[in-house]
């Protein structure tokens, strides 16, 4: 019978894997041994997206970016078994690691019992886009890549932003993080990151650097939150960039004069007018403006067969709700005339697109200030995305 390869490993007290002798394993011998010491006690959870970092050049290099302080707090994101935990804890002050699966956090709490660091490492057990995460300078992270957009914005947005963020991705999505006006992969997510903090590219990650090994390409970055914050509303930036890059490969004015966005344009109005106490006048348009429920149907039946690679998350609130009313007006054969609010609504966005020139522009080649003049001048016609 062959023999039991489980038997031949022998761990200390502290849960150390040895190599022969009883010498400790070093350098990149430990690490490779430390992920195949737990690949082999329990299979790796992919629905986690558990791939362990086994390159101790990767981590070093990770740790040299964060550039990290003894008196950092460094958040980590998913330790998996602590290869690069253990490296943050010999540079910090204090490492705070957010563990989803209880058997690597218990694999964590093994490696560290009875070190010197033990009382330097928490371990918080859950998801980190659902935890109230407690102040921290410095996050660091082997990201699972299903979290990798939510986690971005989640530490954008703290009412204490970390100084810095070293975050390992899916490469295709630290490509979209980092790219520019014009660029293939250019996108709602580059331009609402880009505005809250400076993105760099760190390093390309290759999979053999990783065990198991993952299917996709990997990439580090680092992400630098602007001191002081942008005084932008966060609701209405995204609100307008999720409008914009519905099609961003359309010119703008061919966006906001698809009958669905100047629906999700109007009611936003009559928000704001209500909010505001502006009296709107709501009888019918005496023109010849009447449109049907769901108008404009081939502007519309390109924005829906555009639709097919945008997430249901990136598009604007209530545009599926908008949607389903067309059609079943629609279906039922029923038309709405188009009324006053209406026809001022969509006077107000051409005289915007006129006043800042930016109608025959496309949104995968603006850039920040080009957004920022566009916001700001809806704005002042009253006109809101939030």
């Amino acid at each position: 019978m062959p023999k039991d390869k489980l038997k031949k490993r022998s761990f200390s007290g502290t849960g150390q894997p040895y190599g022969r002798g009883g010498k400790p394993y070093t350098g990149t011998a430990a690490s490779a041994a430390a992920a195949k010491v737990a690949h082999n006690i329990f299979k790796m959870n992919k629905d986690l997206g558990q791939h362990i970092l086994v390159n101790p050049g990767i981590v070093e290099r990770i740790i040299d970016k964060a550039a990290l302080k003894q008196s950092d707090t460094v958040l980590e994101v998913g330790p998996g078994t602590g290869n690069l935990t253990m490296k943050i804890l010999d540079s910090a002050r204090k490492v705070i690691a957010v563990e989803m699966d209880p058997r690597m956090a218990a694999e964590l709490t093994k490696r560290v019992q009875g070190k010197p660091v033990e009382r330097k490492l928490e371990i918080m057990l859950g998801d980190v886009i659902k935890t109230e995460l407690p102040y921290f300078d410095v996050c660091i992270s082997n990201t699972p890549y299903q979290i990798s957009s939510p986690l971005v914005f989640k530490l954008l947005a703290l009412p204490t932003p970390p100084r810095m963020c070293v975050l390992m991705f899916q490469k295709e999505f630290a490509d979209r993080l980092t790219a520019q006006p014009g660029d293939a992969f250019y996108s709602r997510l580059s331009a609402n990151v880009q505005m809250w903090s400076k993105v760099t590219h760190v390093m390309k990650v290759g999979k053999g650097n990783f065990k198991p090994p993952p299917q996709v390409e990997s990439a580090v970055v680092k992400i630098e939150p602007k001191v002081p914050r942008p005084t932008v509303s966060y609701d209405e930036w995204d609100g307008m960039l999720r409008i914009l890059f519905i099609r961003k490969n359309k010119t703008i004015s061919a966006v906001f004069g698809l009958t669905t966005v100047q629906a999700l344009i109007e009611r936003n109005y009559r928000t704001w007018c209500a909010q505001n106490d502006v009296l709107l006048d709501t009888e019918e348009a005496d023109n010849d403006g009447d449109v049907a429920m769901g108008g404009e149907e081939e502007a519309d039946g390109e924005v829906m067969e555009g639709l097919e690679g945008v997430d249901d998350d990136d598009l604007p609130k209530g545009y599926h709700e908008i949607m389903n009313e067309s059609r079943s007006a629609k279906k039922q054969g029923k038309r709405k005339n188009r009324g006053k609010v209406a026809e001022l609504v969509r006077t107000k966005v051409k005289n915007v697109l006129e006043e800042t020139e930016l109608g025959n522009r496309r949104a995968a080649k603006c850039d920040q200030g080009d957004f920022l003049n566009l916001l700001y001048t809806f704005n002042k016609e009253g006109i809101h995305f939030s």
